[in-house]
């Protein structure tokens, strides 16, 4: 193990690399990823003295656990978690120095789904097509951890944030995501809209990285039979046969063929990131324009 690098002890449920992402690749088949919650990488990112794309971990429920070869600055944000050193507490959300040799272990998540550790220098695996971002649907980018992997550490560039915490956003009590009509709300009747303004949903226990699955009242169809496939948008809302609304995240899918009844304005989905299993969701119908972030549409 080379100086800069960490020596992961303890994976987690399932912690990935993850930056900014690869957006404008779809045409390549190929997803955005990157951050489920990237105000929270960026927050770590600015705590440790990155670059704002900067490449962190990002866990899920259950934390992690390693060991820097070398002393570095380490910041944690995302969901509320115990943080220690060597079996000491220290702080959640602002700079911590761990000394080189010592174990960081990031526990379970106290309310949340998601948190992010960002490293001095960077989580420095090789690139692709742009981005250090774990994948899950495409397999691009370095693999989930696993205990007794080794992560290199890029070289420090920065001056830490001199705060003692950083204020963030908790997670969502209740999950509110304005939604745009659709390209194909005309498959669904009345009802269905109706009842997806009104309806009771809940976060189910099936989301992942892909998407955001709800529990609550299946949404009836119009229009019989499928689409051919079609492009897809972060944030897209695809009903599948079961009728229950699932919301595109970072891994999604660019294509598909199941009817889309509306878009999450992206600004509400960070909070997605970070509702738990059992959250109630609430889409409100808007009008207007969704917040998309531009992204280049070629390789740089």
């Amino acid at each position: 193990m080379t100086d800069g690098a960490l020596w992961v002890v303890r994976a987690g449920a399932l912690t990935t690399v993850q930056d900014a992402g690869r957006p404008g690749y779809a045409h390549l088949g190929v997803g955005r990823s990157g951050a489920l919650d990237p105000p929270a990488s960026r927050l770590a990112n600015r705590l440790t003295g990155n670059a704002p794309d900067a490449a962190v971990l990002e866990t899920t429920l259950t934390g992690c656990a390693v060991r820097p070869r070398r002393d570095v600055t380490v910041a944690v944000t995302g969901a509320p978690c115990p943080v220690a050193v060597d079996g000491r507490p220290v702080a959640w959300g602002a700079p911590v120095r761990v000394p080189g040799g010592a174990v960081l272990d990031i526990g379970a998540a106290v309310r949340g789904v998601r948190s992010y550790v960002a490293f001095a220098g960077g989580i420095s695996v090789d690139p692709v097509l742009g981005s250090r971002a774990t994948d899950l649907l495409s397999g691009l980018g370095p693999a989930p951890l696993r205990d007794g992997a080794v992560l290199p550490l890029g070289r420090p560039s920065g001056v830490h944030a001199r705060v003692d915490a950083a204020p963030a956003p908790g997670p969502p009590e209740e999950l509110i995501l304005r939604l745009l009509p659709g390209p194909r709300r005309d498959w669904f009747g009345p009802d269905a809209l109706r009842t997806l303004a009104t309806g009771r949903y809940r976060v189910s226990p099936a989301s992942n990285r892909i998407g955001l699955r709800t529990e609550g009242p299946a949404l009836e169809r119009a229009v019989p039979g499928e689409l051919p496939s079609e492009g897809m948008v972060l944030g897209a809302v695809q009903v599948p046969p079961d009728g229950r609304p699932v919301v595109f995240l970072a891994d999604h899918p660019t294509t598909g063929g199941y009817p889309v009844v509306g878009v999450v304005d992206e600004r509400d989905l960070p909070a997605a990131a970070q509702a738990a299993p059992g959250t109630p969701v609430r889409f409100v119908p808007v009008r207007g324009r969704v917040v998309v972030r531009p992204g280049p549409t070629t390789a740089p």
